[in-house]
């Protein structure tokens, strides 16, 4: 009579377990998460830097007391130079120290003297010590500079007389400066000049006069940031 219960207990639970085991929840799969990428650093622009630079320059110029001279005229012509200098990054804000030399052709001429002459000016040799402030969106900064200039003023009137000095200006601009690698950077920027005049006296041409001279910089560079 046991075995005969017994069996019947145990075929009941045989019978139940499949309904049993449908009721059971069921596990959830696992969840699988696509890996985290690191976000790039953005570009640290602090550091010093060399470099080159070079473009094209144009103005005006005068001769003033001179009779039969043009109030104005133009003057244009190359530059090429070296740059050096240092920036120091605060979150977004750069502050920065720059300062440049270059050759320079820039040069104009007008008749003057009631065409007894050609009054001519030239600009040999031209550099800056300047301010930089720029705001850093990651490897694109640009920015705003201006300080001092520095440069000769050569007057020229064949037949008359000759002149020439080194002058201390001002000069002020703006530009775009774009980081190409870890250590390189490329620039683009214009520069407005200002190196006031030389005062001829009567040297240049018989008569009392001034020279003065300003300029429009149009520059690319390339610079190694150490």
């Amino acid at each position: 009579m046991k075995r005969i219960l017994s069996g019947g207990i145990a075929l009941a639970f045989a019978a139940a377990a499949p309904a049993l085991a449908a009721d059971l929840p069921r596990a959830a799969p696992p969840v699988v998460k696509a890996p985290v990428m690191a976000p790039l650093a953005a570009y640290d622009w602090t550091g010093f830097y060399v470099g080159v630079n070079g473009g094209f320059g144009w103005g005006r110029s005068n001769f003033d007391g001179i009779a039969g001279t043009p109030d104005h005229f133009n003057t244009s012509g190359w530059l090429a130079g070296a740059t050096a200098g240092y920036n120091l990054q605060y979150g977004h804000a750069v502050f920065g120290l720059e300062g440049d030399i270059d050759k320079s052709n820039i040069n104009g001429s007008a008749s003057c003297v009631g065409g007894l002459a050609t009054c001519s000016v030239q600009n040999n040799w031209l550099g800056t010590a300047r301010g930089r402030f720029g705001f850093a969106f990651d490897r694109f900064l640009p920015f705003v500079t201006g300080g001092l200039a520095v440069g000769d003023i050569n007057a020229n009137a064949p037949g008359f007389g000759s002149a020439s000095t080194t002058n201390a200006g001002w000069t002020a601009g703006g530009g775009l400066e774009v980081a190409l690698g870890q250590n390189w950077t490329a620039k683009a920027e214009y520069l407005h000049v200002d190196l006031g005049s030389l005062n001829c006296g009567s040297a240049c041409t018989g008569t009392p006069s001034n020279v003065d001279f300003t300029t429009n910089l149009v520059r690319g560079g390339l610079n190694f940031k150490f």
